[in-house]
């Protein structure tokens, strides 16, 4: 990865070093994720890092029920800026497939560092693992409407999703191809990146045979540097 004009690359992981489950924040400190037990979207799901592995060059998700009931999903973020999650615009990149796990989903999202969803969202990918990916960019001020675009690819390939986000305009693409972009009502303040993979949020808990993989190839991200 490199420079590109107008962006200034600042992060990229190629998940190199094996790790067994359980050691990943240990070894990949260049991440961060959300901590055991907090619930997810739906309250159906239970975040544990725990679930995160490096596997032949692939970040894996161990998508599955433990003994216990809880329904085990994960939101890893990388930390983009210098050892920090947030900043302020930016492109954010990464190559990804996952088994068609029913009642998981991923909503990969860019989340205001205040944690006001007024501050407005950026999802992509987005959707359910059995299901078709779309984008969505949620409005500031009123977070429940949003622009939605949707590509038509399911998650059992191989992707690359990019989110370009810039003052006032956000643009999705799909393996280098532009699927839509958004222009109204765009977040202006900072934001953190996160790969936030969780239960379905209609149609009820997964069931408790349910279990697989969403793999992640690399992850980018780069600085706005509309200078340069």
């Amino acid at each position: 990865m490199t420079d590109l004009p107008g962006w200034k690359l600042e992060f990229n992981e190629n998940f190199t070093k094996d790790v067994a489950e359980g050691s990943f924040l240990k070894h990949y400190s260049n991440f961060d994720a959300y901590s055991y037990p907090t619930k997810d979207t739906s309250r159906n799901g239970t975040y544990q890092p725990n679930i995160l592995s490096v596997s032949n060059g692939n970040l894996v998700m161990n998508l599955h029920t433990d003994s216990a009931g809880n329904h085990l999903v994960a939101a890893p973020l990388p930390k983009v800026n210098h050892g920090r999650t947030d900043q302020l615009y930016g492109r954010y990149s990464v190559r990804f497939k996952a088994d068609p796990v029913a009642g998981y989903k991923t909503a990969w999202l860019l989340w205001p560092q205040s944690n006001n969803w007024r501050d407005g969202e950026i999802d992509f990918p987005e959707g359910n693992l059995t299901s078709s990916i779309a984008a969505f960019s949620h409005y500031t001020g009123t977070p429940t409407s949003q622009t939605a675009f949707s590509t038509g690819m399911n998650f059992s390939q191989w992707h690359v999703a990019t989110t370009e986000w810039r003052p006032g305009r956000v643009s999705f693409y799909m393996d280098d191809k532009l699927i839509g972009t958004a222009t109204k009502n765009i977040p202006s303040k900072p934001m953190h990146w996160v790969l936030q993979t969780e239960t379905q949020l209609s149609g009820g808990a997964p069931s408790s045979r349910a279990s697989g993989n969403v793999y992640v190839d690399w992850v980018a991200a780069w600085a706005y540097a509309p200078n340069s």
